[in-house]
């Protein structure tokens, strides 16, 4: 269990719709953080051949059903800070005009990064439209794995409203993302209190789950240390876990998410990096402990009781789950071989390839 997730509880806050939100409750946290869950979500984050405009469309329904909860007042309203490219996949205008919310300001930042000799040296804000005012709520789409762009977008926007006279009241995130947000917010909320002592707090959104980041390559020896999403050490909606379990072939994709921006503006990179990995599984199917491989993608090692079971996924207090524990103390027998699986795969997205070559 990652630290920023020790003895923490998830609690049903409320439903709108198809839309249930969780709160993540842990008697340390200054901020709010919400797990939402809706099912136009879950194949975005098992399948990737959902790709280009269904990648926003699928955030759509649950970000306009979760806003409204998150409004201090009725009638009040928020700016929004995008950041280039991967904020722009998040549906945070739609939905407030669905809502009823009106947007006040457009601000964005195009954050690069510096790379010499094929290495990562920084993040640097080349391009800026913001427009500092006092008492705002800020509302920002993105995806977090390592938070080094949020934080380096957070800190430019927080120093420009200060410098102008602006002031920031509450800054709300939706992400897909991990569990470095929560040790990133409660890091800054003191800080920016200092700038701004009338400062709320933050509302973070994650949608379906708050996930970790691969440390290592992982059992397959192929996984992207600090990019790829897992679940071990984090906590996934029960609604999630469920529908992975009905669909296991995704339970063994590279990552919760491939990259997200590759996914609508770079589909056929995004083609290849997906191809990239079934080939490397195809490649060593022979020495990837696929048990292992399958406890790694669950979070846990199989088996484990039932009780032990809501302790290592978090899902104490949610009512009756054994059904799908269950159903994931199973998944090994529903799963096919890794070669089999892995030609499966690769002659799926192949199928994908060709819509988008060249002709």
């Amino acid at each position: 269990m990652s630290a920023s997730l020790q003895c923490s509880t998830l609690r049903k806050e409320f439903f709108r719709g198809q839309t249930v939100i969780y709160k993540l409750e842990q008697q340390r946290f200054t901020n709010r953080y919400l797990i939402v869950d809706n099912p136009d979500i879950r194949p975005l984050l098992a399948f990737p051949e959902v790709i280009g405009f269904d990648c926003y469309t699928a955030l759509l329904q649950a970000t306009a059903d979760t806003l409204p909860a998150l409004m201090p007042e009725s009638g009040s309203g928020f700016d929004i800070f995008t950041i280039l490219r991967g904020g722009l996949n998040y549906p945070l205008e739609e939905a407030a005009r669905r809502s009823g919310i009106p947007v006040r300001y457009m601000h964005f930042v195009s954050c690069e990064r510096i790379i010499q000799n094929k290495e990562i040296l920084g993040l640097d804000v080349r391009y800026q439209k913001i427009t500092p005012s006092p008492d705002r709520i800020i509302a920002i789409g993105d995806i977090l794995a390592t938070g080094d762009t949020l934080r380096r977008c957070l800190e430019h926007l927080v120093m420009e409203f200060e410098t102008f006279g602006g002031s920031i009241r509450r800054i709300i995130l939706f992400t897909i993302g991990g569990t470095r947000a929560i040790d990133l917010f409660e890091e800054l909320t003191p800080r920016i209190r200092e700038r701004f002592p009338d400062f709320e707090g933050f509302d973070c959104c994650f949608y379906e789950g708050i996930f970790t980041v691969y440390t290592d390559k992982g059992v397959s020896g192929i996984n992207t240390p600090d990019i790829d999403f897992g679940w071990k050490g984090g906590i996934v909606a029960p609604e999630l876990r469920t529908f992975f379990c009905e669909h296991p072939d995704a339970l063994l994709e590279k990552c919760i998410i491939y990259d997200g921006g590759a996914r609508r503006y770079e589909i056929p990179l995004h083609i290849e990096e997906v191809l990239e990995y079934w080939e490397g599984i195809l490649s060593r199917a022979d020495i990837i402990d696929r048990d292992a491989l399958i406890c790694e993608k669950l979070g846990y090692k199989v088996p484990l009781d039932y009780d032990s079971w809501l302790q290592a996924t978090c899902l104490t207090g949610l009512g009756d789950l054994r059904a799908l524990w269950y159903l994931e103390h199973n998944m090994s027998s529903r799963l096919p071989d890794l070669r089999t699986l892995a030609l499966r795969r690769i002659q799926s997205i192949n199928q994908l390839k060709y819509r988008y070559e060249d002709k």
